[in-house]
């Protein structure tokens, strides 16, 4: 991948993390543009085939684990695994495997910190900060893992 699509794949993941952090929300012009992006490049660079096998292999456990658990992971990130195995795909099997398996390990970590964090104020007597509800607690965004994820990945391929 050139630099610079390299550089607006970060600023995409940039601005879907911020998004999903702060909104909990991936929104489809977004999922879906950076997606067509991918595969765009992907077929300037005669490997629309690699970017198409990579989007279904990690699209599919996201979907299936959707449609199993709508709660344990939203729509938006079965979206964006479209766009993000493709171009994972494009940068080799082992970035892709890598970032398949970091995010999930990445998003574990921070559920654990939240749920840590919860578990000492709560232990302590202090109110945790912007908690509204038991179930906001429980909430850690998986978007940013995977973009977290992948853009490293693809780096160190």
């Amino acid at each position: 991948m050139t630099t610079a699509a390299f550089c607006l794949l970060i600023a995409w993941c940039l601005l879907l993390g911020v998004l999903d952090i702060h909104a909990r929300r991936l929104p489809n012009a977004l999922t879906g543009a950076g997606a067509a992006a991918v595969f765009l490049y992907a077929l300037w660079t005669d490997n629309l085939g690699t970017a198409v096998i990579g989007a279904a292999l990690l699209t599919m456990p996201y979907l299936v684990t959707h449609l199993l658990s709508p709660t344990a992971l939203g729509a938006g990130d079965v979206k964006l695994a479209v766009g993000l195995g493709a171009a994972a795909a494009l940068a080799g099997p082992p970035a892709w495997v890598w970032a398949a398996i970091a995010a999930p390990l990445l998003t574990a970590t921070a559920a654990a910190v939240v749920l840590g964090n919860h578990w000492l104020r709560s232990t302590l007597g202090q109110p945790a900060e912007g908690m509204r509800s038991a179930s906001s607690r429980r909430v850690v965004p998986h978007g940013p893992a995977m973009c977290l994820a992948t853009v490293t990945a693809m780096a160190l391929a």
